[in-house]
């Protein structure tokens, strides 16, 4: 069984701190959220967690299947199972989703002769204009079909683990319901996996309506608030986050389950 797990993460980003002290983890076939208002520290997560250059680990580490993987590069971390849903998907002129996959699937050695087929019902699966599997990659992309792309990226890449930062932004309710329905997907066992681990980063609750999470984090000033299980969400839906907010000086990390 696939495990992500962040242990006591501190980061900085251009000289100032971000993130003090994290600690999370997830497991195969585990949907866990991590929200937190505007400049908590959310897409820094997900930034360290890729090896984005910009940011500095100052302490703790990040464990993928017993591997730490703190200081690897992106492209290494890829290669070990991991994969990041950038919250503004980025335009790759000259290179189409096609291109890109079929680059990936010989980099990893697995067998392209079968990529045209499946990436063509990966596609319709999510709802995407085919004809933009040829198109460079999100270019002139709304950001649903650049969130559809991600989705299909997944299906088709089979990482272990997906960090998705904000996934739901820029969506419409149909393109949400659809995307987390095949994220919901991905995390059932199967006879070639054990099933995706998700950690979904975001500001709101409407995620969860197809993407039930197991545990949900509360991100304040950089460090683990609060954490329980999905009744944690609606409350967040009912009250904010104000109720997770705590001086500098007191201890975090307040379970509510």
């Amino acid at each position: 069984m696939t495990e992500l797990i962040v242990e006591d993460l501190w980061a900085s980003s251009n000289g100032k701190e971000v993130l003090r002290g994290v600690s999370l983890e997830v497991s195969s076939g585990q949907v866990h959220a991590v929200m937190g208002p505007n400049g908590s520290g959310k897409s820094t997560l997900a930034h360290v967690l890729m090896g984005r250059p910009g940011y500095e680990v100052t302490g703790g580490a990040v464990f993928l299947d017993g591997l730490d993987i703190t200081a690897l590069s992106p492209f290494e971390r890829a290669q070990a199972g991991l994969f990041l849903g950038m919250q503004y998907p980025i335009e790759v002129p000259g290179v189409s989703l096609e291109a890109m996959l079929t680059a990936s699937f010989e980099a990893s050695g697995r067998d392209v002769k079968e990529l045209p087929s499946t990436l063509l019902h990966e596609a319709i699966s999510v709802g995407l204009d085919v004809a933009l599997l040829k198109r460079s990659l999100n270019d002139d992309f709304s950001g649903g079909e650049r969130k559809r792309s991600e989705a299909i990226q997944i299906g088709m890449l089979q990482p272990k683990v997906a960090v998705l930062d904000e996934v739901d932004s820029g969506l419409d309710v149909d393109a949400l319901r659809v995307i987390s329905r095949r994220l919901e997907a991905a995390t059932q066992p199967s006879d070639k996996s054990e099933g995706l681990a998700v950690l979904a980063i975001t500001h709101y609750t409407k995620l969860f309506a197809e993407l039930e999470p197991d545990r949900v984090y509360v991100l304040m000033k950089g460090k683990i608030a609060a954490f329980g299980g999905k009744e944690l969400a609606h409350q967040i839906e009912a009250h904010g986050f104000d109720p997770w907010e705590v001086p500098e000086e007191v201890e975090v990390g307040i379970r509510l389950d």
